[in-house]
């Protein structure tokens, strides 16, 4: 399923029981081949303001003449903005049930947007919520996620599924092979982060972290993959402090070299403060990695402090280091439990479980909210239903200007000069 476009489906084809056949709605990006099987691309916006996101323009009557063919029982939007309308208007007019997978805290990602601020952020929450309450279910990868989206009073419920991962292809590979394929030293102590690299995942307070490590332990080396505009930032940092020369750079990788480096790993260090779901910490865990990470909404799901890792609730450097340091002074006795341990938390996480899950809700919703349009339905009645969802749309956003508008002056009010 694509995480930036809603997907149409009859269900799901993977771990399942019976066949489901599924249509994917998804914006077209460089060196994708065209003949995808279960595939609609459509022309997108590639690295939005300066990003690596794409943003995806308005193909609707492409959508809608695949959409007729296809004749869903089911439409599962995975964006409220790019093309989350769109889910909702297609959805109306085949009389289908939507189910909206909440895979973002999109207000932390105002900053890549003009005219960044906070009354753009609560403006944002407030058309998400919006959002929500026009579909049948949500689905939150995360109980911190759902429980922040029942405090923003979403009505619609919500049900706890993650994005599942494939613990056995992570697991299948030992520790010193990848080493000596990286160039990385068999006796090195390797703290690893994997991610992009981007300010949203608070990743200057990880590299102060990583590097007071580095600087106590000459031993240690840093492992980081992936690409981002904070990477200037911490190579910056990391070369004031003479430590590039102990650093490994991978950049964007395949999907082999990616389980490689979590197997070389000897920690997986994590700071980010936004996130829904952290995969990339059961990727690492099933590899058999531990980790040091903050307390933080998609992280306490996954890490149990001194069972597979360490989950720090304070965002301070020499928490952190003293985090990592222990991990690094384990008997080895211990560091192989904590391994273990770290092992059988990614399998419940797996792909299998997770769509097994989604699959249910997909079957729960069928049955019990009618999907298919009436055959004696006229179509002055279908006309209408489209322009109800329309308006519902609409009112979204009206309601979500008039909340932001009616905050501004108390935030003004409480704001005091030189904050």
């Amino acid at each position: 399923m694509s995480g930036v476009s809603p997907a149409v489906s009859k269900g799901w084809l993977m771990n399942c029981d019976a066949y489901h056949d599924v249509l994917v709605v998804a914006p077209r990006f460089d060196n994708r081949h065209e003949d995808e099987s279960g595939v609609l691309r459509i022309p997108a916006v590639q690295n939005f303001n300066g990003t690596d996101f794409s943003v995806p323009l308005p193909a609707p009557i492409k959508v809608i003449g695949a959409l007729n063919d296809f004749n869903p029982d089911i439409i599962h939007s995975h964006h409220p903005f790019l093309l989350g309308d769109t889910a909702l208007r297609l959805a109306a007019s085949c009389n289908v049930p939507v189910v909206f997978t909440h895979h973002t805290r999109y207000e932390q990602y105002t900053h890549y947007l003009p005219g960044d601020s906070a009354a753009l952020k609560h403006f944002v929450i407030d058309l998400v919520i919006g959002y929500c309450n026009l579909c049948n279910r949500v689905v939150a990868p995360s109980e911190s996620i759902a429980q922040i989206l029942r405090s923003h009073k979403v009505e619609s419920p919500i049900e706890v599924i993650p994005t599942g991962i494939d613990p056995l292809y992570f697991a299948e590979s030992d520790r010193a092979s990848p080493r000596l394929r990286l160039e990385i030293p068999e006796n090195a102590f390797i703290v690893g982060h994997v991610g992009r690299l981007a300010p949203e995942k608070n990743l200057a307070f990880l590299v102060d972290a990583v590097a007071q490590f580095l600087l106590r332990n000459p031993a240690a080396r840093f492992l980081l993959v992936g690409e981002g505009p904070t990477r200037e930032e911490m190579l910056g940092t990391l070369a004031r402090l003479g430590l590039m020369h102990r650093v490994h750079l991978l950049g964007v990788v395949d999907r082999q070299v990616l389980a490689d480096a979590y197997h070389c790993m000897d920690v997986f260090v994590f700071a980010s403060r936004s996130e829904t779901q952290g995969m990339v910490l059961a990727e690492a865990m099933a590899a058999g990695t531990p980790v040091v990470a903050l307390d933080a909404s998609g992280v306490r799901e996954i890490v149990v402090d001194t069972v597979n890792g360490r989950l720090l609730p304070e965002e301070k450097v020499g928490n952190f280091v003293m985090a990592l340091e222990w991990l690094a002074q384990l008997p080895e006795d211990q560091n192989a439990q904590l391994r273990r341990n770290a092992y059988h938390t990614a399998e419940q996480f797996s792909q299998g479980n997770c769509v097994r899950k989604m699959v249910d809700l997909y079957t729960r919703l069928t049955g019990s909210e009618p999907s298919l349009r009436r055959i004696d339905e006229s179509g002055w009645q279908s006309a209408r239903k489209m322009l109800t969802k329309e308006i519902e749309i609409l009112r979204n956003y009206g309601h979500a200007i008039e909340e932001t508008l009616r905050w501004m002056p108390l935030a003004m009010k409480h704001h005091r000069p030189g904050d």
